[in-house]
């Protein structure tokens, strides 16, 4: 059975730990713009790039080493008519280790290509996970988005999100 979510992998030579552990710094390769807890299970934190991104996501799974999952409680893109497209779809790190090399593998379940998302997420996904993450492991230092300002549109979503 051939899936249509979103998926991507990678394989270093660092242990599943340090993966674990990378996976877990998301303002190191995803964005400083991040508020909340992104290393606790159940914790939920928020994300916003410009008045172009926000999303409010739970981490509904956290295995040390093995797993991570987070699961899209709001999203909103200036860029989109539905803006349901990401709600309630879940984020997947899943990490194998194999004659001490380790994998991981990137899975947005419910992004699929017939979203009008679709492409821009594929890109943007594919250089967070491929380029950043990756190089924060294997260099320890991520490309994440710069911290910036915060903006009336975003503490407005925030509010209504509460």
């Amino acid at each position: 059975m051939t899936t249509t979510d979103f998926e991507t992998s990678f394989t270093v030579n660092h242990t599943p730990r340090e993966v674990f552990n990378a996976i877990n710094n998301v303002r190191g390769w995803w964005s400083a713009e991040v508020e909340g807890r992104t290393d606790t299970l159940n914790a939920v934190f928020l994300y916003h790039y410009r008045d172009v991104h926000v999303c409010k996501m739970k981490i509904t799974e956290f295995v040390p080493g093995k797993k991570v999952e987070w699961l899209v409680l709001h999203n909103y893109f200036n860029f989109i008519s539905d803006q349901s497209e990401w709600q309630n779809t879940t984020i997947h790190f899943d990490i194998t280790e194999k004659d001490g090399r380790t994998t991981l593998h990137f899975t947005h379940e419910g992004l699929v290509p017939q979203y009008e998302c679709f492409d821009i997420c594929f890109e943007a996904w594919t250089r967070y996970i491929q380029q950043s993450l990756h190089n924060l492991i294997t260099t320890g230092k991520g490309q994440p988005n710069a911290k910036e300002e915060s903006n009336s549109f975003y503490n407005q979503l925030v509010k209504e999100w509460s």
